[in-house]
C-alpha cells in the first residue's frame, strides 16, 4: 500500500489531503498539526498513523496517540523515523521550511503547498524533489507539458479588499481582511491575498519551479482560471478548474489521475471572464515585483518581514497599509544580503524580524 506522511494535517489542504488518502487507499504514516488537537484526534481515530507531532509540548497529554513528537525539532524528528516515499507539506510559513529540507535530504518526494520554503530557500532546494500543490502552479505544470513557453501567468482573486475605496483601506480590521470574497483559508495565506504578498510569493516560486523570470499575475475574480500559458508560437492556453485543492493533490501523490475529481467547469453558468491589473496604489508590495523576480535570493527578506508585519496588524500596531510599509522599508535596509547557505539564511532572516519589530 503507498503511504504519506502528511505535515499540517488539519488545515484545508490537509483535510483535502486525506480525503484524497482514502479515496485512494493510502496509508497515512504520521500526521503533524498545529493547535486544533480536537479535529486531529479524529483524524487519528480514522487513519491510524504511526507517528504524530503537534506545535506545543502543553498539548501532549491531550493527543490520542503514544508516539508523539512536539515542536520544530519534533517535525524533523519524525520524519528521520518516517519510510514513506511522499511528504505533503502544507504547513503555514518559515515553520515549514525545515521539513522540506530535511524530506529532501531524506530522499523523499515533497507534494509541496508551503509557499516559503520556496520563497526563502530556492537557491538551495532540489526541484527535482519538488512536486507543487498550490493550484497556479499545477495549472502551468499541468498546461505547459514540456513545451517551449516564452510567458507565465497566474492568477489572484483581489483579496478581501478588493472593491474598497483606498481611503477606507487604510481603516480595515484585522477581521475584515480574514473576509475573502471566495473561499475560506487560513488567517495568514487570507491576509496576504488582501496584500498581494501571496501572489507575490507564487511568482517567486514559478522562478524557481520554472526556471524563468517572464512570469505576471493579473486580478481574475471568479477564481475559475488559475494559470495561462504564453507559448512560443504565440498562442496562450488558460487551465479553468473550480476552488478545489483535491485535483493538484491527487496528481501530486498519485502522478497520474484518470477520472473524474472535480465537476466540469460550468461554462454558461460560469458568465464572462474578465482580466484586471494588481495596482500598487491598493497592493503596495507589488511595486518590488520586478527587482524581486530578478533578485530572488531576497525571498527571505520579504518572508520574515511580512510575518512580523502581519503579527503587528493583528495585534493592532499598525493599519492595513502599515504591514506593505514595514515590509518595504525592510526590504530596501537588506536589499544587498545573499545568503550563502542555509545557516546564513537562518541568520538574515532574524536580523530582519528584529528590524522589523524595531519600533
Amino acid at each position: 500500500m503507498d503511504s504519506i506522511v502528511l505535515l499540517g494535517s488539519t488545515g484545508s489542504i490537509g483535510v483535502n489531503t486525506l480525503a484524497i488518502a482514502k479515496r485512494y487507499n493510502f496509508k497515512v504514516e504520521a500526521l503533524v498539526a498545529g493547535r486544533s488537537i480536537d479535529l486531529l484526534n479524529q483524524q487519528i481515530a480514522e487513519f491510524n498513523p504511526k507517528y504524530v507531532a503537534i506545535a506545543n509540548l502543553a498539548d501532549r497529554d491531550r493527543v490520542n496517540h503514544p508516539q508523539v513528537f512536539c515542536g520544530d525539532e519534533g517535525i524533523l524528528e519524525l520524519l528521520e523515523h518516517t519510510e514513506s516515499p511522499t511528504v505533503v507539506n502544507a504547513l503555514v510559513g518559515y515553520a515549514g521550511m525545515a521539513p522540506t529540507l530535511k524530506a529532501i535530504e531524506l530522499g523523499r518526494k515533497v507534494a509541496l503547498a508551503n509557499k516559503e520554503s520556496l520563497v526563502v530557500a530556492g537557491e538551495f532546494i532540489d526541484m527535482n524533489r519538488i512536486v507543487p500543490i498550490d493550484s497556479e502552479h499545477f495549472g502551468l505544470w499541468y498546461l505547459m507539458n514540456q513545451r517551449p513557453f516564452s510567458k507565465l501567468y497566474i492568477t489572484a482573486s483581489g483579496g478581501a479588499f478588493r472593491d474598497w475605496k483606498i481611503a477606507d483601506m487604510q481603516h480595515a480590521t484585522f477581521a475584515e481582511a480574514l473576509n475573502h470574497p471566495n473561499w475560506s483559508m487560513g488567517n495568514k495565506i487570507t491576509i496576504d491575498s488582501a496584500t498581494m504578498t501571496n501572489k507575490l510569493f507564487e511568482l517567486l516560486e514559478a522562478k524557481w519551479l520554472f526556471g524563468t523570470t517572464d512570469i505576471d499575475a493579473f486580478i481574475e475574480r471568479k477564481s475559475i482560471i488559475h494559470a495561462l500559458v504564453e507559448f512560443v508560437d504565440g498562442s496562450t492556453t488558460a487551465h479553468f478548474a473550480g476552488v478545489d485543492m483535491k485535483l493538484p493533490i491527487a496528481f501530486a501523490v498519485r502522478e497520474q489521475v484518470e477520472e473524474s475529481i472535480l465537476p466540469a467547469v460550468d461554462l454558461l453558468g460560469m458568465g464572462s471572464v474578465a482580466f484586471e491589473p494588481i495596482t500598487t496604489e491598493r497592493y503596495p508590495i507589488w511595486e518590488i515585483k520586478e527587482h524581486i523576480l530578478q533578485n530572488p535570493q531576497l525571498g527571505v527578506v520579504i518572508n520574515a518581514a511580512n510575518e512580523e508585519a502581519i503579527h503587528q496588524f493583528e495585534q493592532g500596531q499598525c493599519d492595513f497599509f502599515g504591514m506593505s510599509k514595514i515590509v518595504l522599508d525592510t526590504y530596501r535596509k537588506f536589499d544587498t544580503v545573499h545568503a550563502k547557505s542555509i545557516a546564513e539564511i537562518i541568520e538574515i532572516d532574524k536580523e530582519v524580524r528584529a528590524y522589523a519589530n524595531r519600533r
